[in-house]
């Protein structure tokens, strides 16, 4: 009988494949600024409009500048305000407190330095600011936020001026962590445009995959965001409670919560 020998039969193997996953890590957060890290609540515009209204006038007549009586001072702003407010909203387009007051008190005789026309718009602010909050221990978040180099920046929707609002930051010691601060007044379009948020990116120099917005507008913030390429925190307020963020982002009730979320990216 012939020996048999028995051969191996040979397999195969497969070639490895490789498989690259790339993580873009932070490189910037911007933040909303209305009830993100200026927390205001719901409010009354009118009673805010009318304090408003009394410390300009004040004002005005202090610098001696030709005012009619207050009656008339009063109705005629709150109506071109008005206006205006409701013209942006059809329109998507912010106006500009400042140039509107301006253009509003150009025919009175007005004769003030610019200095002088930042106090009257922070006069007009004022009632509302004394309504904004802040979290105790915001300005400890925001300097670990830049110790994790990361830089921070401000996109909001508001005709109030910047000189106003960073007056304000600047009384809660947060101002000086900002490197860019972008208010829509200042373009001829405004969130949830994703115009807006490219502009950002390209002012801070980077790509949007490397920026995290935080908001608390799901429709004017969170989704936007998202749809250029940034990730996206949702902060919880009023404006959107009951409602959940889309998939995949996560909500914090404060912003010290931020930091870790940061890490979790990185991770």
């Amino acid at each position: 009988m012939r020996n048999r020998h028995e051969y191996p039969i040979p397999i195969p193997i497969p070639t490895p494949i490789t498989i690259t996953i790339t993580i873009t890590m932070p490189k910037a957060i911007i933040f909303d600024l209305g009830d993100t890290l200026l927390n205001f609540g719901r409010v009354q515009p009118t009673g805010l409009f009318m304090r408003g209204a009394r410390l300009s006038y004040d004002y005005l007549k202090k610098l001696g500048q030709p005012v009619p009586i207050y009656a008339v001072y009063c109705v005629k702003n709150l109506a071109a305000i008005r206006f205006r407010h409701m013209w942006s909203t059809v329109s998507s387009n912010d106006f500009s407190a400042r140039e509107l007051l301006k253009n509003i008190n150009k025919n009175s005789g007005f004769n003030l330095t610019e200095q002088q026309w930042d106090e009257l718009v922070w006069l007009w602010y004022e009632p509302l600011s004394e309504l904004g909050t802040v979290e105790p221990d915001i300005t400890e978040t925001l300097e670990k936020l830049r110790q994790m180099n990361l830089k921070l920046a401000i996109l909001s929707n508001t005709f109030v001026d910047g000189s106003s609002l960073e007056k304000h930051l600047a009384k809660h010691d947060m101002l000086k962590f900002f490197d860019v601060k972008m208010y829509s007044y200042q373009f001829s379009f405004r969130k949830p445009d994703p115009r807006i948020f490219r502009q950002a990116a390209e002012k801070l120099q980077l790509s949007p995959s490397e920026i995290v917005f935080v908001g608390d507008r799901i429709d004017k913030d969170i989704k936007p965001a998202l749809k250029v390429g940034m990730k996206a925190v949702l902060k919880a307020a009023y404006t959107n409670k009951y409602k959940c963020p889309p998939h995949n982002v996560p909500k914090i009730e404060t912003i010290r919560e931020l930091p870790a979320v940061i890490e979790k990216i990185n991770s």
